[in-house]
């Protein structure tokens, strides 16, 4: 009878772990240049949403990338932080990305990707901000000099550029 009674009780413990990571993000002080929403557990918004400034998103774990891309010439080095770094800071949930661009184009993108590749939110490149007309002021980023097999047209789809908003489906 003891361990049903342990039993339980460490079940419904794990339900109250749970909900104890979810968490309030702190706001934004800087202008907001990406919102993200859907099934993420960590907001700092009314509508339940993470707001980021560019200062919030360089906080997290930021690497550089020295890449060749389909769309420049030659090999630039970026940086911003890693996918997998954002998605953690929000909580997100499940393993769909719907990333969409101030032109309102968007692209699924699989969560595992950040988890299998260091796909990074790119912000910098060669030491500077990217500007809007320079893909920025956030480019999806995969390794494509490091993995020459991520050069392919399913990859260059899910490289968004100028990106405003991702929903976590």
């Amino acid at each position: 009878m003891k361990s049903y009674i342990v039993a339980g009780i460490i079940f419904l413990g794990g339900f109250a772990l749970n909900d104890s990571y979810a968490q309030t993000l702190p706001k934004p002080t800087g202008t907001v240049i990406l919102t993200i929403s859907g099934n993420i557990t960590n907001t700092n918004t009314d509508e339940q949403t993470a707001e980021f400034d560019r200062d919030m998103l360089m906080s997290l774990e930021v690497i550089d990338q020295q890449t060749m891309t389909p769309w420049s010439e030659g090999v630039d080095i970026y940086r911003g932080p890693l996918l997998r770094s954002v998605m953690a800071t929000v909580g997100a949930k499940t393993g769909e990305l719907s990333v969409t661009a101030l032109n309102d184009y968007s692209a699924e993108v699989p969560k595992q990707d950040g988890e299998d590749y260091d796909v990074i939110l790119a912000m910098d490149m060669n030491g500077k901000p990217m500007r809007i007309r320079e893909r920025g002021p956030i480019f999806l980023l995969y390794p494509f000099s490091d993995l020459p097999s991520l050069n392919n047209e399913v990859i260059h789809n899910r490289s968004v550029w100028q990106i405003k908003s991702i929903n976590i489906e």
